[in-house]
């Protein structure tokens, strides 16, 4: 196998994308597309947060196409690397395609660089992918990424999100996105504080995707029957790492139950302050 030589100022460097488009152009990404009227898949909700030793990801797996379901058990979180992670939401199809580039890319810069990408390097290359995008993004194929993930050098977690236009934004402790992201975000909120456990912190990001598919009709929750479950994935020093359905399905069970019974009570406190119920009277 010979090695592609390149003259002076045309050579891609470690740019995987770059070189695909030099020497193999039918491979490249493409840069302009349009929907043309048709019923294109869209992943939905992706949520993530920063505990005391790392970053919880987490996303449901439903895919809609305009009031339909579409898919079940589509995939939004993936590894990017060994340290890091990325979700997606939007347009299903460019948004896959996307991540698999944004590996492949990651992977091609370790190999011609000698070294891996910081995580701060890693949040620009998507950041310049997504900004590629953007005139698909106008013609209704919008992605929006989520990334995140263990910055080795500070040895901390890490919360990257993203416009269409490829701006980077860097989040302190949490950040949720999608149709169900309100409902989810607002979750997180709510229930975050600092140093959290990784129990804690995988807990209350089940919480919100749980959340946001009671409130969300595009975002799809467990799913017993099938056993399809969100996934979930840490990423800390030791690297990423998803949380088997199993422990998913746990997490789930644990959270309906605290739900219901906080329901119950709150249905027997109304009871108890009914008008001639045994915890009050109609008489004056």
């Amino acid at each position: 196998m010979s090695l592609y030589v390149f003259p002076p100022g045309e050579d891609p460097g470690p740019s995987f994308s770059g070189l695909l488009r030099l020497v193999q152009p039918a491979a490249a990404p493409l840069e302009r597309s349009g929907s043309g009227g048709l019923e294109i898949r869209h992943a939905t909700t992706i949520v993530a947060l920063r505990y005391g030793a790392g970053v919880v990801m987490a996303g449901d797996r439903r895919a809609t196409e305009g009031v339909s379901i579409a898919h079940r058990s589509i995939e939004k979180v993936f590894a990017a690397d060994r340290y890091s992670a990325v979700a997606i939401a939007g347009a299903a199809g460019p948004a896959i395609e996307m991540v698999r580039l944004f590996q492949t890319q990651l992977e091609h810069y370790e190999k011609v660089e000698g070294t891996a990408l910081s995580l701060e390097g890693k949040a620009n290359q998507l950041s310049q992918m997504v900004r590629g995008h953007l005139p698909m993004a106008m013609q209704g194929l919008a992605v929006v990424p989520l990334f995140a993930g263990w910055d080795v050098a500070r040895g901390c977690g890490r919360i990257f999100t993203y416009d269409v236009t490829g701006g980077r934004y860097e989040e302190t402790d949490f950040h949720a996105t999608g149709s169900g992201g309100r409902d989810a975000k607002t979750t997180v909120k709510l229930g975050f504080h600092d140093d959290m456990s990784r129990d804690e912190a995988v807990e209350l990001a089940v919480d919100a995707l749980f959340q946001a598919a009671d409130e969300d009709a595009a975002t799809g929750g467990p799913d017993p029957v099938r056993g399809i479950y969100p996934i979930v994935a840490t990423v800390d020093v030791t690297g990423f790492s998803r949380l088997g359905d199993p422990e998913v399905a746990e997490r789930f069970a644990a959270v309906a139950e605290r739900r219901a019974s906080s329901t119950r009570r709150g249905a027997s406190q109304v009871g108890a302050d009914w008008p001639g119920s045994d915890g009050g009277s109609d008489q004056p």
